[in-house]
C-alpha cells in the first residue's frame, strides 16, 4: 500500500494543480481549450474536493479542487489516489497552508484497499512523487500502522479470533524487538483477571479469552500505557443483540486494534518511553458457561461489579487492563475502545469523543487532532452521574441507571474508577466508515491514531 509515495519517478510524472474556485478560469486560459472543455463536460468547478484528469498545454496534467475561503484540508487529498488514473504524479508546487508530509500521508491512507476475499485484486494505485524533505519513512510507518487497524478490523471474526489477534501482537512486537506476555484460559484466574475470563469463558475453548502486554523501551524512561478493547466479537451474551446490532461486531475488536497500531508508530519512531501495550482480547460468545444478568464479577482491582447487562462487556474486560495499567505506575495511560452506541448518538461516525480529567492533556489532543486532520472532541466526566452506577448489592454495576442517559459519559465514568491517578485519556471510537468516498471506503477506519502520536511525538522526541 505505501509503495504509492516516491521520492523520485523513473519518468515524469504528471503534474496535479491545486485550483481555488475564483483561480480555476484563470489557470484554464493557460490551457488549450479541450482542457477548458473537460473541465466544463465533467462539470469541473473546483470545488473542494473535485478531481480532473486532462490533458494540458504541455502533456496531461490534474486538477484538484480546494473551494474557496475555508483553509485547505490535507486529508482531502485521499481521494487522488483512487480518482486518478494509474501512474506517477507530482504536485505541481506546494499547496499554502498545507504540510507536504500531511500531504503524503492523505495519499498513502486513500490507497488502501482490503482486498483479502476478492477474487480479482484491486486496482493498481495512482503514485505520488513527494516534495524533497518530507520524512517519507515517518510517513511510511504511520499510514502502515493505519492499514494495520484496517486490515484486522475488516478482517471478518472467523479469521480474526484471539487467537489471530495474538499472532498479529506478536508480529508487531517481533518487528521491534519487544516483549510479549500472553496470559489465556483459565490461567486468568491464577494470574488475577477475573473480568477478562468471566466475559470470555463462553467461547469455544479455540477461541479463549486472553491477557496480551507488551514491553517495550528502555528503564528509565517515562512510561506510557496503551490499553485496547480485544472483543474480536460481540454476540451480546445472554443479552443478545439483534441481527442489525450484531452484523458490524466483528470491530469490536477496534480498540485493540488501535492500541497495536499506535504502539507501533511510537517503536518504529524510536520513542524514548517504556511502552506497555495492554490488549485484554475475548469473544462475548453464548453458552452454558456465559455470565448472566445479575452476577456479580470480581476484578482486579478487588472492586465487585454487578453485571446488569452482558452486553457492557467491554468496560469489564477494560477495567482488569486498566488496574494492570496502573500498577506499572505509567505517566501517562491512552485506552482505546468500541465502547457505546452512545458516542455515535452524540457525535457520529466520525468525530471520536475523548474523556480526560487533565486539562493540559485534553487541550494536546484536541490541537494535535486539528493539525493532523483526525477528528476528536472533549466530553465531560461528569461526577453528577457517578451515582448511575452504584449497585444495591455490589461495589457497582457495569449498566448505569436510565435517568443519566448520557451512555458514552456513565461508561468514562466506569473505568475511571479502575485507570490510574496519573493522567488518563479514554477515546470511545467507532474504528469504521459507514458511507463509502473516495479515499475513504466503506469499512475499517483508523481514527485519533495519529492524533495521539502527534501529542505522544511532541511530548516525548
Amino acid at each position: 500500500m505505501t509503495d504509492v509515495l516516491l521520492s523520485a519517478a523513473e519518468g515524469e510524472p504528471t503534474p496535479i494543480h491545486p485550483l481555488t474556485e475564483s483561480k480555476l478560469a484563470g489557470f484554464l486560459a493557460t490551457q488549450p481549450p479541450n482542457a477548458a472543455r473537460a473541465a466544463q463536460l465533467a462539470g469541473f468547478k473546483a470545488k473542494a474536493g473535485q478531481v480532473l484528469a486532462t490533458p494540458g498545454a504541455e502533456g496531461d496534467l490534474a486538477l484538484i479542487g480546494l473551494g474557496e475561503g475555508a483553509r485547505p484540508d490535507a486529508m482531502a487529498m485521499r481521494a487522488l489516489p483512487v480518482r486518478l488514473p494509474a501512474g506517477d504524479y507530482r504536485f505541481a508546487g506546494a499547496v499554502e497552508g498545507l504540510d507536504p508530509e500531511h500531504v503524503a500521508l492523505a495519499w498513502a491512507l486513500g490507497a488502501y484497499a482490503f482486498d483479502r476475499y476478492k477474487k480479482t485484486p484491486a486496482e493498481p494505485r495512482a503514485r505520488l512523487v513527494v516534495e524533497p524533505g518530507v520524512d517519507l519513512d515517518e510517513v511510511r510507518q504511520i499510514a502502515q500502522a493505519c492499514a494495520l487497524v484496517r486490515d484486522l478490523v475488516n478482517t471478518p471474526a472467523n479469521d480474526m479470533g484471539p487467537t489471530e489477534l495474538e499472532m498479529a501482537a506478536r508480529e508487531v512486537a517481533e518487528a521491534f524487538g519487544a516483549q510479549i506476555a500472553v496470559v489465556a484460559g483459565d490461567e486468568l484466574l491464577q494470574a488475577n483477571y477475573p473480568a477478562i475470563h468471566a466475559v470470555g469463558r463462553a467461547a469455544d475453548p479455540t477461541r479463549a479469552p486472553r491477557m496480551i502486554e507488551i514491553s517495550w523501551g528502555e528503564l528509565g524512561h517515562p512510561r506510557v500505557a496503551l490499553v485496547g478493547k480485544g472483543v474480536v466479537f460481540d454476540t451480546g451474551g445472554l443479552d443478545l443483540k439483534p441481527s442489525a446490532g450484531m452484523r458490524l461486531m466483528k470491530k469490536d475488536m477496534g480498540g485493540a486494534a488501535h492500541a497495536l497500531a499506535l504502539g507501533r508508530m511510537v517503536m518504529a519512531r524510536r520513542l524514548p518511553v517504556r511502552l506497555s501495550i495492554l490488549l485484554p482480547v475475548v469473544e462475548n460468545a453464548v453458552s452454558g458457561d456465559a455470565m448472566r444478568p445479575g452476577d456479580v464479577l470480581a476484578s482486579r482491582k478487588g472492586l465487585s461489579v454487578e453485571v446488569g447487562n452482558t452486553d457492557a462487556e467491554g468496560r469489564l474486560i477494560l477495567a482488569d487492563a486498566l488496574t494492570r495499567a496502573a500498577e506499572l505506575e505509567p505517566e501517562l495511560t491512552i485506552d482505546l475502545a468500541t465502547l457505546t452506541g452512545a458516542a455515535r448518538a452524540a457525535l457520529g461516525p466520525q468525530v471520536i469523543p475523548f474523556y480526560t480529567a487533565d486539562d493540559a492533556l485534553a487541550d494536546e489532543i484536541a490541537a494535535a487532532s486539528r493539525q493532523v486532520g483526525d477528528p476528536a472532541w472533549r466530553m465531560p466526566l461528569w461526577a453528577g452521574y457517578e451515582d448511575a452506577l452504584d449497585s444495591d448489592i455490589a461495589d457497582l454495576k457495569n449498566d448505569p441507571d436510565a435517568w443519566a442517559q448520557a451512555g458514552s459519559v456513565t461508561a468514562a465514568l466506569f473505568l475511571q474508577r479502575f485507570a490510574p491517578r496519573t493522567a488518563w485519556v479514554h477515546l470511545d471510537i467507532f474504528a469504521w466508515n459507514p458511507r463509502g468516498r473516495p479515499g475513504l471506503p466503506a469499512g475499517a477506519e483508523a481514527q485519533t491514531i495519529r492524533a495521539l502520536y502527534a501529542v505522544l511525538k511532541a511530548r516525548y522526541a
